[in-house]
């Protein structure tokens, strides 16, 4: 089966293509590894929106019809880097098809972060049962006091 003249197959194509994100370390230059799944970020207020780029009345508008915004081209991804022998959380921005910045995830931008576990736990539960839920053993119920 001959080729004809300026037709690739498609899985000829496919082949040449490179199977690694062109991210690299900030501090040595090295590839990272991924080490984890992608969180996305969405804005939640015009201000996030504005940081952006897109003009304050469009912001507002976009943030009040939709609650929240995905914020497209942006994650938050752990990576391993060979170099540092350590695992660090970067916020990811696409530039365009093969390239990215990164720089280190700062804590408030986790709260933009979809799918990701609250670390100070679900801010609707209260206080007796987030402890009763730490705890091990039976011992719960040295917690109620019984008025007679």
């Amino acid at each position: 089966m001959a080729k004809e003249a300026g037709v690739q197959r498609r899985c000829d194509r496919n082949r040449k293509r490179s199977k690694r994100r062109s991210i690299y370390c900030p501090l040595h230059g090295c590839h990272l590894d991924s080490v984890s799944k992608k969180y996305s970020l969405f804005a939640d207020n015009p201000g996030q929106l504005q940081q952006r780029g897109i003009r304050r009345r469009n912001a507002l508008i976009l943030v009040a019809s939709k609650t929240a915004v995905p914020l497209e081209g942006e994650w938050l991804e752990a990576f391993w880097c060979e170099q540092c022998q350590e695992k660090k959380w970067y916020h990811v921005r696409k530039r365009d098809r093969t390239n990215y910045h990164i720089s280190l995830a700062p804590p408030e931008l986790w709260q933009q972060a979809m799918g990701v576990i609250n670390a100070q736990g679900n801010p609707s539960v209260g206080e007796f049962t987030r402890r009763q839920a730490k705890m091990v053993g039976f011992q719960g119920v040295k917690d109620f006091r019984f008025v007679g």
